[in-house]
């Protein structure tokens, strides 16, 4: 079996120890695989949303990990708007008792950053510092300066990060796909790149005031991209992500459909070229998947009337493999770095011996029908991809094997 080993790994695991631990997995197991397979470490997602407790309708622990392990993963941030929202160390209780039962992967959720994520007063941030990964209003941008920069001072104290959902609300106008070309000539109302980008400038400005650690989610803009890379230049404590959609996909992709319509939308071909040459430099440090599983009600009502988000997790290597590394685009080692390595080094998420063994020569159709999660809505669709995984390994089980 090939292993694509010469990453720096986390945890100061040795690339020889890793394949000391895949190697022994294997011969203990009694698993063969075949010669051409890669193996690569556990893929990390710091951004999905599994709707439990709340909307279970849509996805759960369950469903949600296994889709994660049948993608590659093995750790996972759960995103906060649930019902109850994790505000408290009660409601974040509720959530974590489902985690321990349920999950095939290691979920790690986050608490919100507001009571109700409504923005109006901070959550008991100590109360929730030892079980949540960060602080996070996902879902919904916080809307004022001063109760950000609180958030950041408080976080700052506890050695949390600060992870954004960054989008200015005035600047909205009731839009729901990009205020691009599609829009203007389809009669749909669209969002501004400054409703994202705006927020932005104002949390760069305020994590070099308080020293946070802050993490910007779903970057869609190439504004975004300039600041980001201009603060990192600056000595501010930044990361942040974009989603496979963003780099492979722009508005001109749009077809009447709900399975297109995500939050940030889908940009301009300008967005998503300056958004591969941000991961190409490093200016964007991970790929997070954004999955957002909703009914097929919600997502049946076109562009103006689905629910906003996709799902990702089990297209996301193939997608990114096929459309930027075999293209010649994105080399491998920098795409696993992307999905595994960069995000456990900024979250602190350990790798230990997990795995996931993929064959890099196998072609399939994209059929959401044949997902494990719950949601269905991919604009992958039909779609002929390479990359097929095989096995995954998370914390010495074998969570998913085909």
């Amino acid at each position: 079996m090939t292993k694509t080993f010469n990453l720096q790994y986390p945890d100061k695991m040795t690339a020889s120890a890793f394949e000391g631990a895949v190697a022994d997995f294997l011969a203990l197991n009694g698993l063969v695989v075949s010669p051409d397979a890669v193996c690569f470490p556990g893929f990390c997602d710091v951004h999905v949303h599994f709707r439990e407790p709340g909307f279970s309708y849509k996805e759960t622990i369950a469903s949600g990990s296994r889709a994660a392990a049948r993608g590659g993963y093995t750790a996972v941030c759960t995103m906060p708007n649930l019902n109850p929202v994790p505000d408290s160390a009660e409601h974040l209780r509720e959530q974590t008792e489902i985690i321990r039962r349920d999950a095939t992967v290691r979920v790690y959720p986050y608490a919100a950053i507001t009571v109700g994520q409504k923005g109006e007063a901070l959550s008991n941030f100590e109360e929730m510092c030892a079980d949540a990964i960060a602080f996070s209003d996902d879902g919904r941008g916080v809307q004022s300066e001063s109760m950000m920069r609180e958030a950041m001072a408080r976080a700052k104290t506890l050695g949390k990060m600060i992870v954004a959902h960054c989008e200015d609300n005035s600047l909205l106008h009731g839009g729901y796909i990009h205020a691009g070309a599609y829009a203007a000539a389809h009669g749909h109302r669209g969002i501004c790149s400054e409703s994202e980008w705006g927020p932005i400038a104002r949390d760069l400005k305020l994590a070099k005031e308080t020293g946070c650690a802050y993490h910007v989610c779903h970057i869609s803009t190439k504004e975004s991209v300039d600041l980001i890379r201009r603060a990192k230049a600056d000595g501010v404590d930044v990361t942040c992500e974009t989603a496979p959609h963003y780099l492979v996909m722009d508005d001109g992709d749009l077809k009447e459909d709900g399975r297109f319509k995500m939050n940030p939308p889908l940009r301009s071909a300008a967005d998503r070229e300056a958004l591969v040459a941000g991961l190409l430099d490093g200016t964007i440090d991970m790929i997070a998947t954004d999955h957002a599983p909703h009914s097929a009600e919600e997502k049946g009502k076109g562009l103006e009337g689905s629910a906003f988000g996709i799902v990702g997790l089990e297209t996301a290597f193939p997608v990114m493999y096929t459309r930027l590394v075999k293209t010649g685009i994105l080399s491998l080692d920098r795409l696993v770095d992307a999905l595994a390595l960069a995000p456990r080094r900024r979250f602190g998420i350990p790798l230990g011996g997990d795995f996931t063994v993929w064959d890099l020569k196998a072609e399939f159709t994209v059929d959401p029908a044949q997902f494990l999660s719950q949601g269905r809505a991919t604009p992958f669709t039909g779609e002929r991809l390479f990359g097929e995984c095989q096995l995954t390994v998370c914390d010495g089980k074998a969570v998913y094997s085909k």
